[in-house]
């Protein structure tokens, strides 16, 4: 057994009694500032079935004190044989894990934590009686591809094993788990591909008129605000009156209100703006939408029933068809479509990331025609200025060699490209700026520099 000193430079474990790490970090100075990780090292105890002994580390803290103790019980634990005690998932099950996690106070607070419930009975219905230091990758293997054949989607499937490593992760946090049993789970690979299942549904003016249309009362201020501002549905929902500012024209969402955790303010369009303003405010609560008096809870069923009498498809797993969360998709694209910066709308929608901007922003067949259209204009156009451009840029003396012709349309450019001989009598580019300074042998233009060759060939 040995105490090990995690470097928190390069996180290399070494032995406590080095002063200096091979990174070069001051070890001693770090141990002075608590910035040093310990560990203890050990070897399991032969066990059943095993041809050699495990080798064991475990993080224990920040003081090498708390690392000596914890050393001094492992070392108590072999000498007693008491291996059930070394490794508590040796005899814990996966239904007696999941309680434990789920009666976990951080846990319950989070948002999904109804979803996580389901995920993780689907799990256990598989898993639970086993123990869990058992499971195998071979196991976790076989679930997903049960899971598959009962035609659930590959999303559904990650969520469950994702429920299910989320919980090893916590415990392993807490010592209730080891390495070996963690790695099973880390290794374990997604079916989804990265952004396979993203939406590309957009609704347009006409569906969405459409579907207004047939909405009850209670429901179309809900689904107008959703399309009108990008907001997601439970930070429609919970949105009370206290955060609407009708005089500035805002909506302001605290830290806690939305799913990020990062506050947001988002301006109210005219349309959204004469939607709201008709909206009574009730005297017994705050919420911005209620029907008969109490918050709404979901427009599913209205939606779902407006989408038939309009004539559109309704559903996730319908081709095509509609759900709440593609007014968030819509928003996004016509905000873009509108030519509003990315930047602003990344901080409208609350989308941290780029890639996750990509994703709600759909380009469809317009963005497309519109592309091409462009690319055939540059064809018609662009050729001939080329042309005028070059013939602007390069005249010869009477020597023979091409010189720098700076008119009025190379000053607007801002820079010209230029000709000048070399020793070998041949013509090269240099690109200069409207002073007149080489910024160096380069192009400006490669169109423009195939066709300099071309004149002087």
């Amino acid at each position: 057994m040995a105490l090990l000193a995690e470097c928190p430079i390069c996180h290399k474990k070494q032995s406590t009694k080095n002063k200096l790490c091979k990174c070069g970090a001051d070890l001693d100075r770090q141990k002075r500032s608590k910035k040093m990780k310990y560990w203890i090292a050990y070897r399991l105890p032969l066990l059943p079935g095993e041809k050699k002994r495990k080798q064991c580390r475990e993080m224990v803290g920040n003081s090498i004190e708390e690392a000596r103790d914890a050393d001094g019980k492992r070392r108590g634990q072999k000498r007693e044989n008491r291996i059930f005690d070394i490794k508590p998932e040796a005899k814990m099950s996966f239904n007696e894990l999941a309680k434990w996690y789920l009666d976990l106070e951080k846990v319950k607070a989070l948002r999904y934590y109804p979803s996580l419930k389901i995920y993780l009975k689907n799990f256990n219905a598989e898993f639970g009686t086993y123990i869990v230091n058992q499971i195998k990758p071979l196991d976790l293997e076989n679930y997903q591809a049960k899971r598959k054949v009962t035609g659930r989607a590959d999303a559904t499937i990650d969520q469950e094993v994702g429920a299910a490593r989320g919980m090893i992760n916590k415990a392993f946090d807490n010592d209730m788990v080891g390495g070996d049993t963690l790695k099973i789970f880390k290794k374990i690979k997604k079916l989804l591909k990265t952004n396979a299942n993203a939406r590309k549904r957009i609704l347009t003016l006409n569906e969405f008129k459409a579907i207004m249309d047939h909405l009850p009362s209670h429901a179309k201020g809900i689904f107008s605000t959703a399309f009108y501002s990008g907001m997601r549905s439970g930070e429609i929902l919970s949105l009370t009156w206290d955060k609407v500012s009708l005089k500035e024209r805002y909506i302001r969402l605290e830290a806690n209100d939305t799913k990020n955790n990062k506050p947001r303010l988002i301006p109210i369009m005219d349309d959204l703006y004469d939607l709201l303003k008709q909206i009574p405010k009730a005297l017994h609560d705050n919420h911005v939408f209620l029907f008969k008096g109490k918050p709404v809870k979901s427009i599913k069923t209205s939606l779902t029933n407006a989408c038939e009498k309009a004539g559109i498809l309704f559903g996730r797993s319908v081709k095509d068809g509609v759900i709440f969360h593609d007014t968030r998709h819509s928003f996004n694209t016509y905000m873009r479509k509108a030519g509003a910066a990315e930047s602003v709308i990344m901080d409208i929608t609350g989308h941290l990331t780029r890639s996750m901007f990509d994703r709600y922003n759909t380009i469809d067949m317009d963005d497309k025609r519109q592309a091409v259209n462009i690319l055939q204009g540059f064809f018609r156009n662009g050729s001939a200025n080329v042309d005028q451009n070059v013939d602007q840029v390069v005249n010869f003396n009477d020597k023979g060699i091409a010189n720098l012709s700076t008119d009025e349309h190379l000053q607007g450019i801002g820079n010209a490209d230029g000709l000048q001989s070399n020793k070998k009598g041949l013509a090269s580019l240099q690109t200069l700026d409207i002073t007149g300074e080489p910024r160096g042998d380069r192009t400006h233009d490669h169109l423009i520099k195939s066709q300099v060759l071309y004149q002087l060939s």
